[in-house]
């Protein structure tokens, strides 16, 4: 069986997900939009995952809209929160994920003054340096949680009164922290909240953008008054209940979750760490999701390493893009003060739910003896090759 530690990207579907589908699977298919039988029982499935995944953020369930996943979510919380501003500048990071990037290089080229700001060596967001960035210009604060690539959890409850003071909507992606640290929307202070179904053990294609009672955004899909009007369209029920279910379950089974999967992740590191020289780990060894492991493994290429371990059966990530056939190095890594040699050598290792001791015992045994074999066979020892 392959060893699959790669959480961060997709969890596998948890068993109270798998349920949740199967019950609606003999059912007549009815529209939540129905006024027929069919139709409510449809709706009270829907309104019941609905609450089962505000429940896990501490909200409302008429706060909850259901999207197709994060990176919908994303989108509809920039373009929703920017489209009638008077403001015309977002503050966000160097360090977020592709689905916040990319729609501020759409919002840069609209002509909106969009700023990075820089994390340090662990990948903090200085606090203060948000601050300094807000002024009465700003439509819209934008910043992870938690990163997806190296795990660092930011400080963000104390931006609140700020946002509020320009004027700024705030919104937090945490499409990697919920169902693996506690988060409640009521003591971040934001106005919208990311989150996503395939990282809490849900099926990919489903997602959800919190919104605060107060907030005004404009909808990016329209066509019908579904979801708050705020995303025109049938509801994907499926996708829905699988994300109450898994949501109800990562509530119940947190802290247990995250206890094991910390000392799976802390046994796995020390003895990679004692078996392969001068390897280091990108990010804080604390305020780090204690499931995600952003190892650089020296003298080798990280496509290489990620190529072998997956013959081995073990399934891991590079946390980049890849463009035109070539593995890009990873922006967090770069804005992190990393080398384009560093970030090329590194892989992220990503624990979650279903991850057992023995697998972590299997990947130990694997992992450093592949790192031998392809730092033997890989000239890539300069660093100057790597980044080639």
């Amino acid at each position: 069986m392959p060893i699959y530690l790669d959480h961060n990207a997709g969890a596998p579907l948890r068993t109270e997900a798998r349920a949740a589908i199967a019950s609606l699977l003999d059912e007549p298919g009815g529209n939540p939009a129905s006024v027929h039988r069919a139709g409510q029982r449809a709706r009270r499935a829907l309104e019941r995952a609905r609450a089962e995944v505000a429940e896990l953020i501490g909200a409302a369930p008429r706060q909850i809209t259901f999207t197709s996943g994060g990176s919908e979510s994303n989108n509809l919380a920039i373009f929703g929160a920017t489209a009638n501003a008077r403001g015309r500048r977002v503050v966000s990071s160097a360090i977020e994920h592709s689905s916040i990037l990319a729609p501020l290089n759409e919002l840069d080229a609209r002509g909106f003054e969009i700023i990075r700001i820089a994390p340090d060596r662990d990948g903090r967001i200085a606090p203060a340096s948000v601050v300094a960035a807000l002024d009465e210009n700003t439509a819209l604060l934008t910043l992870a949680l938690a990163n997806a690539e190296v795990g660092t959890i930011q400080d963000l409850a104390p931006l609140r009164s700020h946002a509020v003071r320009v004027g700024a909507m705030f919104h937090i992606d945490a499409a990697q922290a919920v169902g693996r640290i506690p988060v409640d929307v009521e003591s971040l202070g934001c106005d919208l909240m990311t989150l996503s179904g395939h990282k809490l053990g849900a099926p990919a294609g489903i997602g959800v953008l919190y919104v605060r009672d107060a907030a005004r955004i404009a909808p990016t899909i329209l066509g019908g008054p579904q979801e708050n009007a705020l995303r025109a369209g049938t509801p994907n029920l499926l996708g829905a209940v699988a994300f109450g279910a898994a949501a109800h379950a990562a509530a119940a089974l947190m802290a247990e979750e995250s206890a094991r999967i910390a000392g799976l992740a802390a046994r796995l590191l020390m003895n990679l760490s004692a078996a392969i020289p001068g390897l280091s780990l990108n990010g804080p060894l604390t305020g780090r999701l204690s499931n995600t492991l952003n190892l650089t493994f020296p003298g080798v290429l990280g496509e290489s390493m990620l190529i072998a371990l997956d013959l081995e059966g073990v399934q891991l990530s590079m946390g980049s893009a890849c463009a035109a056939g070539a593995v890009e190095p990873s922006h967090v890594l770069i804005a992190m003060g990393r080398s384009v040699a560093e970030a090329r050598s590194s892989l992220r290792i990503s624990l979650g739910w279903s991850t057992s001791a023995e697998e972590i015992d299997a990947a130990i045994s694997i992992i450093a003896p592949v790192w031998r074999r392809v730092a033997e066979a890989e000239p890539a020892r300069d660093g100057a090759e790597i980044a080639r």
